[in-house]
């Protein structure tokens, strides 16, 4: 991830958990408003368990093999991405370390590539990066980087409620942020949407998926776009954030002050 594209989306980070920006779509992916990308939450709908995934080890199994009975954490998205992927990723592992979760005691971390074309050589890669600044224990056997053909990938953003559009003038697929929690007999159990994500949030969403409990979230739309290196400027629902940050910041100040003056009347 570029430098610039860091440090702009660790500005909005936490403004993404708690900005309902749109509702869920109830449809599939269309040409269309961006709001058609949000997330349709599927809370108790099965996962393609017999869906074949490749491994960075070269291994092609059933999704079912990685999750191994155990609470699960699913994030779909690129990993040669310029954008918020690799952020979104990054949150997660400093939640996951910051709430004393082990891996694969307490959780398996499914990464899928959205891109067909993406290899296992990337996979590889950013599970390398990835682990060289959040070494865990127990990753050889509780972290998976899985890349797919484009049938599995499809029927597995379709379980989860998953939707995406390639854009041919970016070159990229655009894509809603967010992670989805499974049960251990391969359930969707919740989700946590956007990114700057808590580790008290984690733990509770891997809490009720380990005990097969079934939780919507609330809706939020962010979505992986374009950083626009020529112009500096970020697109969408970031610059939306942006804006929408301003304006909470100059209502938090004006309701300081006020209550200031108004205790200092008294």
């Amino acid at each position: 991830m570029r430098r610039g594209t860091r440090i702009g989306c660790r500005a909005v980070a936490a403004l993404a958990v708690s900005a309902v920006l749109a509702s869920p779509a109830t449809g599939p992916a269309r040409a269309g408003p961006m709001q058609d990308l949000a997330f349709t939450q599927h809370p108790g709908a099965p996962l393609p368990l017999d869906a074949r995934f490749t491994d960075t080890a070269g291994r092609t199994l059933p999704l079912g093999a990685f999750i191994d009975g155990h609470p699960a954490i699913l994030t779909i998205g690129y990993y040669d991405c310029p954008n918020l992927c690799g952020l979104e990723r990054e949150d997660l592992l400093h939640a996951l370390s910051a709430g004393g979760l082990k891996t694969p005691a307490d959780y398996a971390l499914i990464v899928v590539s959205i891109d067909p074309a993406e290899t296992v050589a990337l996979a590889r890669q950013a599970r390398q990066d990835d682990l060289a600044r959040h070494a865990t224990a127990g990753a050889e056997r509780g972290w998976h980087f899985l890349v797919g053909e484009a049938g599995a990938i499809r029927r597995l953003a379709d379980a989860v409620g998953f939707h995406a559009r390639y854009d041919p003038a970016l070159k990229q697929y655009l894509h809603p942020m967010g992670l989805v929690f499974a049960t251990p007999g391969g359930v969707v159990s919740g989700y946590v949407l956007g990114v700057g994500y808590r580790p008290g949030d984690v733990r509770q969403a891997l809490a009720h998926a380990a005990v097969g409990q079934s939780v919507a979230a609330s809706p939020v739309l962010l979505l992986c776009f374009h950083y626009d290196a020529t112009t500096g400027r970020y697109t969408l629902a970031v610059e939306k954030l942006l804006r929408l940050g301003a304006v909470m910041t100059v209502l938090a100040v004006g309701s300081l002050l006020g209550m200031a003056h108004w205790r200092r009347g008294r």
